[in-house]
């Protein structure tokens, strides 16, 4: 039986992003950034620290607001209801973020839907799919990272690498049409390279669309289609990227901003909600 949370339409831009500013603290940290990702197309996002790369997908998925600019996704502005259909793996700040949960629940807690009650915010959690199917469809997601005999651990047992599997297979678990992913390979080792690399590949024969944050290419040079670069919060190339090279080889290429970028410390590092 079909989702119903999910749609089989595929407009020809996942996202668009058109000159798109954000200020942070009185200080603008992008300026007016443009950029776009269709079915099938993987978007390198790149460019030394403090560029902007995490502000900019911060803004896309709803984390940081924008001063102006315009955010389209799946051929619609961008809205909570059109955010709940991408998947999003935010840049990994601590073990559990003082979440303690296995494996299985933290990848579960991805199909979990927004606090709605009445149109607005409340307190409800609204599941997206039955929970008779929410384990299984958890348990596909970890497979599909080679990580399904983790399941029952404590996520702040796991290795670097391993967690950084089970948060992308929470975003994965919606079988989303856009993905997301912030600095995905930071400090990870090569086996858990290898299996991302491994399904970043066929997710993009799926055509499912992915925007990923890099600092070099690394094992998924293979597979990017587009080289974004960043620099003082300003897109400075936009292209087919060289393969098999660092961000440090790439147009466009400079020093860190001094304001770009400020960590994400809300204790959210493996995407779980505060109650």
């Amino acid at each position: 039986m079909s989702d119903p949370s999910f749609t089989t339409d595929v407009p020809p831009s996942l996202v668009e992003a058109r000159d798109v500013r954000v200020s942070l603290q009185g200080t603008e940290i992008l300026h007016g950034v443009s950029m776009t990702a269709s079915p099938g197309e993987v978007v390198a996002l790149m460019g030394g620290n403090g560029s902007g790369k995490s502000t900019f997908v911060r803004s896309i998925v709803g984390a940081v607001p924008t001063t102006s600019g315009a955010i389209d996704l799946f051929g619609t502005p961008a809205s909570p209801q059109a955010r709940a259909r991408l998947g999003y793996v935010p840049q990994r700040i601590t073990a559990a973020g003082g979440v303690s949960a296995t494996a299985l629940e933290v990848v579960t807690s991805g199909l979990l839907g927004s606090r709605e009650r009445d149109g607005r915010v409340g307190s409800r959690l609204r599941g997206l799919v039955p929970p008779r199917d929410a384990k299984a469809r958890a348990r596909a997601a970890l497979a599909s990272m080679g990580v399904e005999d983790l399941a029952k651990r404590d996520v702040s047992r796991l290795s670097g690498g391993q967690q950084q599997r089970v948060l992308i297979a929470r975003a994965l678990v919606r079988k989303p049409r856009l993905l997301i992913l912030d600095e995905p390979m930071a400090g990870v080792d090569l086996e858990s390279q290898v299996a991302f690399s491994h399904t970043l590949g066929h997710l993009k024969e799926d055509g499912v669309g992915i925007v990923v944050v890099l600092h070099e290419l690394g094992a998924l040079g293979r597979h990017i289609d587009r080289a974004v670069v960043l620099e003082h919060g300003c897109v400075t190339y936009d292209g087919v990227p060289p393969k098999d090279l660092g961000v440090h080889a790439l147009p466009g290429h400079d020093h860190d901003h001094p304001h770009a970028d400020p960590p994400v410390r809300d204790g959210s590092s493996l995407g779980l909600e505060a109650p």
